[in-house]
This record gives C-alpha cells, sequence and structure tokens, in this order.
C-alpha cells in the first residue's frame, strides 16, 4: 500500500508533454494536494506536435506551455517546470534527460513522484507514445541510481550545489500491470476544468470530453472493485530505500 497521503509533504509529477498530466492523473494530484502535499510538474517538451486546428507550428509551443501553466491552476499547482532541448516526438532516455530529470528531484526532494510508465501497455496504447515511455524510462533511471548516487552527475553537487536525494515512492501511469487504484470521485470536476484549459487539445471534444473521461474513469473503478458510481485513476506503485 502506498504512504498516507497526509505523509507525503512533497511530489514530482514528470510528463512528456502539456495535458499527459491532466488527462493522467489530475484527480489524483488534486487528492494530494487537499491532503497537504505541495506538488511540482516537470514537462520534458512543449508538445510541439499536438494540436488539431491550424494554429501556426511556430506558435504552439508557447501556447502548449501557457495551457499546461492554467491546467495546473486549476488544481493548485503553483511550481510548473519544463525542460528545453526536447522535441516533441523525439524523446530518448538519454544521460543528459537522466541528469535533467535528476537536477529536479534533488532540487524537489520529493518523497514520492509520479511518472509515466516505461512499459508500453497495450491495452492502452494511446497512453503508450513512445515519448511516455522514454520518459519513464528516463525517470526510473534518474530515481535509481542517479539522483540517489553522489558520484553521478557530480557537477549537480559541485557546481549547483544539489546534494542527492533517495525518492521512496513512485506511482507509474498507463503501466500494464496498474493494481492501485485511487478513488478519486470528488476530484472529477476538478480534473475536467484542468484538462478544459488545453484548448488546443479538447476544443473539437468540448461536448463529449467529461463523458469520455467519466467512463474511463469509471471503468477503472469498477476494474478495482470499487462501489458503482465511484471514479478512479489507477496506477504501479513501488516503495523503495
Amino acid at each position: 500500500m502506498p504512504v498516507p497521503d497526509a505523509d507525503i509533504t512533497r511530489a514530482l509529477v514528470v510528463a512528456a508533454h502539456p495535458d499527459d498530466i491532466d488527462f493522467g492523473c489530475a484527480a489524483t494530484v488534486a487528492s494530494w494536494i487537499a491532503a497537504g502535499t505541495t506538488v511540482t510538474y516537470l514537462l520534458v517538451t512543449r508538445g510541439e506536435q499536438g494540436g488539431f486546428d491550424d494554429t501556426p507550428r511556430e506558435a504552439m509551443p508557447a501556447l502548449r506551455e501557457a495551457e499546461q501553466r492554467a491546467a495546473a491552476a486549476a488544481v493548485d499547482v503553483a511550481d510548473v517546470r519544463f525542460l528545453d532541448g526536447y522535441r516533441d516526438g523525439h524523446v530518448e532516455p538519454t544521460p543528459n534527460l537522466v541528469r535533467d530529470i535528476s537536477r529536479v528531484i534533488r532540487d524537489v526532494r520529493p518523497q514520492r513522484m509520479l511518472i509515466p510508465s516505461p512499459e508500453r501497455n497495450y491495452d492502452r496504447l494511446p497512453s503508450s507514445h513512445p515519448d511516455h515511455m522514454a520518459t519513464g524510462e528516463a525517470c526510473v533511471r534518474a530515481i535509481y541510481p542517479a539522483a540517489r548516487n553522489p558520484f553521478a552527475f557530480p557537477e549537480l553537487i559541485e557546481e549547483e550545489g544539489l546534494a542527492d536525494w533517495v525518492v521512496s515512492e513512485v506511482f507509474m501511469m498507463a503501466h500494464p500491470g496498474g493494481d492501485h487504484a485511487v478513488d478519486v470521485t470528488e476530484f472529477f470536476d476538478t480534473k475536467i476544468s484542468a484538462l478544459r484549459q488545453h484548448v488546443s487539445q479538447t476544443a473539437h471534444r468540448a461536448d463529449t470530453l467529461a463523458d469520455m473521461v467519466r467512463e474511463w474513469m469509471a471503468g477503472a473503478a469498477e476494474k478495482a472493485g470499487l462501489p458503482e458510481g465511484r471514479l478512479a485513476e489507477t496506477y504501479k506503485v513501488m516503495h523503495l530505500s
């Protein structure tokens, strides 16, 4: 079982693109914040390949960053960070990405992280975008061993003063073996409010968005054995020491 939310003071949520967090786990994040956890978002790219309208491609990174910041505000997340130098559709778990995620881990010093699954889920293929899996793999490498190893990326200590840090708990979203359901029924409206901030990604389904997401979450709750009418988001949870 996960550590009680009330015992987690800091959490770091990492995703490949703006809107990944809000589709995957915004209601869970809202429940953590309600329990008193301070949450930081880290986005690897600005999602320049996304969108469903004629927005100029050169305008998309700034637009999607603004949308993600607005979505985070809807969930009461104030600390939203973006990495530079990583392209939507081209993310790989390189040493540079592992270092950059490790830097944020050492700065935020979270007890809990929520990350994409590095494993493909064939039952939820759209959630297994290659960028998602690459980001998940880079996160795993950063969590263990890089962020906790003072001899990995020594420049983080020597030049930036960022000491090593041990993340003790990891939630993976869209994992094929996800078996921990979080009952987030009370935070459904917050999740939809966050999703609607991603206008470039959701405006084309404005009339059906809430029903579509409710159906997903009701299915997750039913699979987890929750009572009828409940809504859930599901994860694979790992404990580290």
